[in-house]
């Protein structure tokens, strides 16, 4: 992984919309005051676009003992 671009104060004032850019392309950048990093902005990960309730109706199985806890797990938790 590439390491985080990094701007000092004063740089990231001034050039602002080129940092917003750079992270809108996926990259992070790092602030620093007086050479010690301060903040780091990252992308915001992107929206999940979901279809609605009961999108996913017939694709996921949930068995019926999903609920059950195994038996050696219920003796290590003491639930016997």
């Amino acid at each position: 992984m590439e390491a985080a671009r990094q701007y000092n104060v004063h740089e990231a004032k001034t050039h602002f919309s080129r940092i917003l850019e750079q992270v809108a392309t996926g990259e992070e950048v790092v602030i620093s005051k007086a050479g010690e990093p301060v903040a780091k902005v990252v992308p915001l990960r992107p929206k999940v676009m979901r279809t609605g309730r009961g999108s996913l109706r017939g694709r996921i199985h949930i068995p019926h003992d999903f609920d059950d806890l195994p038996d050696d797990l219920a003796d290590a938790f003491g639930m016997r």
